[in-house]
C-alpha cells in the first residue's frame, strides 16, 4: 500500500523513523515533508499535499492511506481536512486508531508526535492500516452526507442551523 506522510518540525524525527518502518513492512513511503527541521516551518502545506495525494491516489484507484504528525497532531488533522475528500481522524489510543478506518473510513490519521512513544506510534498506524471499512449502512450513510455538505452546503432531507 501506498503511504503519504507529512508533518512539522515538531514530528520530523518520528516521522523518519515510521517511514523506515512503514517501508520495511512493505509500504510504498511518499515523504510530503519537511526535509529538513526548521522550528519555524508550517505545517499546512505538508499535510495539505499528503491529503491531495491520497484523495488523488484513491480516485485513481491505488490503494494508499496518509498519516500526519505535529507536536499535537490537531493542526495537521484540521490541515488535512480542508482537503476535499480527505477524511482525517485525530488518533491516540488503539480504539480511535481501528474505528477511525471501521466506521469513518478515515484515508488519512494524525498523531500527535509530542504526545506518544515512536512504538505507540507504529503501533497505532499498523493498526489503522490493517483495519478495513465495515461497510455497514449507517456509516456509508453518514460518510455520504459528509461529501454531500462537503460539495454542496446541505444534506438532503436535514436541516442545518445556521
Amino acid at each position: 500500500m501506498r503511504i503519504h506522510i507529512a508533518t512539522d518540525h515538531a514530528g520530523l524525527e518520528l516521522s523518519k523513523e515510521l517511514q523506515q518502518h512503514l517501508s520495511e513492512a512493505g509500504h510504498e513511503v511518499v515523504d510530503h515533508g519537511p526535509a529538513s527541521y526548521d522550528p519555524l516551518d508550517d505545517y499546512p502545506a505538508f499535510c495539505i499535499s499528503a491529503a491531495l495525494a491520497v484523495v488523488a491516489d484513491q480516485a485513481a484507484g491505488i490503494p494508499c492511506l496518509g498519516v500526519v504528525f505535529g507536536g499535537s497532531g490537531n493542526g495537521e488533522q484540521i490541515a488535512a481536512n480542508k482537503v476535499l475528500g480527505a477524511r482525517s481522524a485525530l488518533v491516540w489510543s488503539e480504539d480511535t486508531a481501528v474505528l477511525a478506518r471501521q466506521h469513518n473510513d478515515a484515508n488519512v490519521i494524525s498523531i500527535g508526535a509530542r504526545q506518544h512513544t515512536t512504538e505507540e506510534a507504529k503501533h497505532f498506524i499498523d493498526l489503522f492500516i490493517a483495519e478495513p471499512f465495515s461497510g455497514d449502512e449507517r456509516h456509508v450513510r453518514r460518510i455520504a452526507q459528509l461529501a454531500e455538505y462537503e460539495t454542496t452546503g446541505s444534506i438532503a432531507g436535514h436541516t442545518i442551523d445556521a
